[in-house]
């Protein structure tokens, strides 16, 4: 595996923290990320996207989403159960999970919706209006004229 030493870049750029923070986490990421649940990130329009997470087996009051720091956290948990329970066969996994998505700056959780085993969780990109490029008015300089008062000689 090849390695990068990214100090060169912290060290030359200023202002550039969050990209090169990212590439530290993307590289240092070497080992496997978990799988579980699986999930979809599909783009529903020009700035929004929808994070689908499928959650078999836990119930709406056993997940939490919440956002920190950037990032999209997905949470759950199963209460223990009491009654003991004897299994021929378990496929449906119900363990604790964290998943957490990295979201780019201005991109915020629209809504959340806990459906037929999938949990799907809106996202849109809303730029401040200080942020958004705006246009601005040239004003035509009109050039002022010398204008002499005289009387007329004769």
């Amino acid at each position: 595996m090849r390695t990068f030493d990214l100090a060169p870049l912290h060290r030359a750029t200023v202002g550039f923290d969050q990209i090169a923070d990212l590439m530290d986490r993307v590289f240092a990421n070497d080992v496997a990320q978990p799988s579980y649940p699986p999930y979809n990130i599909e783009k529903t329009g020009e700035a929004a996207w929808r994070v689908s997470l499928a959650v078999a087996g836990f119930a709406s009051d056993e997940l939490s989403v919440e956002t920190r720091e950037n990032a999209l956290i997905v949470a759950a948990r199963k209460p223990d159960d009491a009654t003991p329970r004897s299994y021929l066969h378990r496929g449906i996994a119900t363990r604790a999970f964290e998943r957490r998505f990295t979201l780019a700056d201005h991109v915020k959780v629209t809504g959340a919706v806990h459906e037929n085993g999938m949990l799907h969780i809106d996202l849109m990109r809303e730029v401040p209006e200080a942020l958004k490029p705006r246009r601005i008015a040239i004003a035509a300089v009109t050039p002022a004229r010398d204008v002499v008062e005289g009387t007329a000689v004769n």
